[in-house]
């Protein structure tokens, strides 16, 4: 995989989880009690199967980005942090998908669960500091 196409793989990761983030934001102001039966339903699953996504292949594609050598012994570290921030999230955010019926509330709560703030906080530290990469 070239040095591009590494940082557009990091970059969709990125987008799948921010931007299903912003989604959801939207989804908890309205007040929905389930998304059974209601127009946004296949809209709101979308939006939860790309950060589950994006959240899968964030680790890979952003050791892929920095490679080997100085950089990647700076990075360490916080790779280990992010790990385990990904995997905190994503089981949150398991829990969620597999509710049958997904309300405002539910979303709501999960958006303020310290375990999505914390990879939300890794991914703008992350996505600033891999900008100075070659």
């Amino acid at each position: 995989m070239t040095h591009d196409e590494a940082r557009a793989a990091l970059r969709r990761c990125v987008d799948g989880i921010e931007g299903g983030y912003e989604y959801l934001l939207a989804y908890a102001a309205q007040g929905i009690a389930t998304d059974e039966g209601h127009p946004n339903s296949e809209q709101l699953r979308t939006y939860l199967q790309r950060m589950d996504e994006g959240m899968a292949g964030l680790e890979s594609a952003l050791s892929e980005v920095i490679g080997s050598g100085d950089d990647a012994v700076a990075f360490a570290p916080m790779l280990v942090v992010l790990q385990r921030d990904v995997m905190s999230a994503r089981s949150a955010l398991g829990l969620v998908r597999s509710r049958r019926g997904i309300s405002s509330q539910l979303i709501d709560n999960f958006n303020a669960s310290t375990h999505v703030r914390s990879l939300l906080t890794d991914l703008f530290l992350l996505d600033e500091a891999v900008k100075s990469l070659a």
